[in-house]
Order: C-alpha cells, then structure tokens, then sequence
C-alpha cells in the first residue's frame, strides 16, 4: 500500500504566506521561504505553492519566489498561479519545481492538460479544482472561488483524468479554513470513482482529521495550512499519531 502523504500549503500573494476562511478575510502568515524550508526539516512529505492571485491579476508566477524556495527544499515542491502555457511549465521547472498546479487555465483551455502530460508526463502535471457545495452539487469555480462555473467537480475531475492529469487537488470551498474537517462524502466518491491520487484540501482542524479524510474520504495526501503555519498541528506528532492508527505514512 502507498503511503499517505502530509502536504503544507503556502498560499502567496504579494510575496507573503497568507491564509483565510473559504477563501476570503486572507491573514499573513510568514514568509514562504522560511516556512518552506522549515517544513522540509519538520517532515513534510510534499510543498504546494500556490501564487493565489497570478490569474486574478492576469499575471505569471513568481519565478525569483519560486527559485528561493526551491532551494531550500529536498522534497517534491508543486507549484501554482498564472500557468496557461508549456513555455510556463518549462520556466518553473527549471526554477527548481517538480511538479506544477493548473485550474482556471485547464478549465478555459482544456487541451492545455493534454499538452502538458504529453510534454513533461502526467506525474508533472497536477490539476487544482476549487468546487463549492451549493443545493447539494458540487460545482467547479475559477480565479481563486471568485468564478462560478456550471462544471460539476466529478464530471470536471474525470475529464482531466482522461486528457493525462497526474493527480487532482481538490479543496472545498465549504471547508476552507474552518477547521471542521475535509469534505470527506466527495473525496470518497472522487477517489472512488478516479484511478489517480486525489490531494485533500480545505478543512483541516484536528489530527482526528486527517485521520479521517484517509479512511473515510480515502484521500491518497492531505494538504493543510494554517494549522500548520500557525503551530496548532505539528507535523511529527501528526504524523506519529497516524502511524499508531494504522495508517501508512512515512516517518
């Protein structure tokens, strides 16, 4: 069995680590590059980099940000924001990326993922959908949650399969910096239904969490943050308590 991966997330705008509550009220954090390096030292598994406000401002990724980080990292590091081109994913990745993030991008072009999996390898290329439960449907929103659109996340997630994605990051709008938990009923039906690794993110509070979005949402990563930025949640102890509840993680 594959190990189950704990991923911290840094959401950047304006060079700063920021976090909200369903993706409004955004606090600071830190400063990327710290908490990076210090996240690599603390046991993660993986790093998400997120330019949240690159498309919203119609706007490329950091590269310099990404470059620093980069550096000080020995772990898979996926970056995100204002990707819409193969000559962008080329860039980052000679920025030190390992993997890189498409969502509004994917959505308004979508033979961008298909280009990408046939370029770089569908372990490349991640694809991020922001979805909110609104009348008991999950639908599929754009720019940083600011875009509705009338795609449904299942129908949306099994499409990107199907054109070479190597993986989904799914984050709930609905549970997004609450820290009530992953929204556990679609992760299941996501991972249920998928044949490629599903990254939980929006919701985590608790270790009991975690735990859950593992078996019950049967999520192969889960991706946090201000949890984490903030030290409620320390990546070894979470990571002890799951080994000592049968979970596969590495230590």
């Amino acid at each position: 069995m594959l190990t189950k991966r704990i991923i911290p997330c840094l959401d950047i705008k304006n060079g700063r680590t920021v976090k909200g509550v369903n993706f409004v009220n955004l606090i600071d954090a830190g400063d990327p590059v710290i908490l990076a390096k210090q996240y690599a030292e603390l046991g993660a598994d993986e790093l998400v980099f997120l330019d949240i406000s690159a498309t919203l401002e119609g706007r490329k990724t950091m590269l310099e940000m990404v470059l620093k980080v980069a550096e000080q990292v020995n772990i898979p590091f996926t970056v995100g924001g204002g990707i819409s081109s193969i000559k962008d994913v080329d860039a980052l990745l000679k920025c030190g990326a390992d993997k890189i993030s498409i969502n509004s991008s994917a959505v308004k072009r979508r033979e961008l993922v298909n280009e990408l999996s046939n370029k770089f390898g569908s372990q490349c290329v991640v694809v991020a959908i922001d979805a909110k439960q609104i009348d008991g449907e999950w639908m599929v929103h754009l720019a940083g949650g600011t875009i509705p659109t009338a795609l449904n996340l299942f129908d949306w997630a099994k499409e990107v399969e199907s054109r070479g994605a190597g993986e989904i990051l799914f984050t709930s709008m609905n549970n997004d910096g609450t820290k009530a938990g992953f929204a556990n009923e679609a992760l299941a039906k996501l991972s249920t239904e998928l044949n490629i690794p599903i990254i939980a993110s929006g919701g985590a509070g608790t270790v009991q969490h975690f735990t859950d979005t593992f078996t019950i949402g049967k999520a192969d990563a889960a991706l946090a943050a201000s949890v984490f930025h903030f030290g409620e949640i320390a990546i070894s102890a979470l990571k002890k308590e799951l080994k000592e509840q049968n979970i596969p993680i590495r230590i």
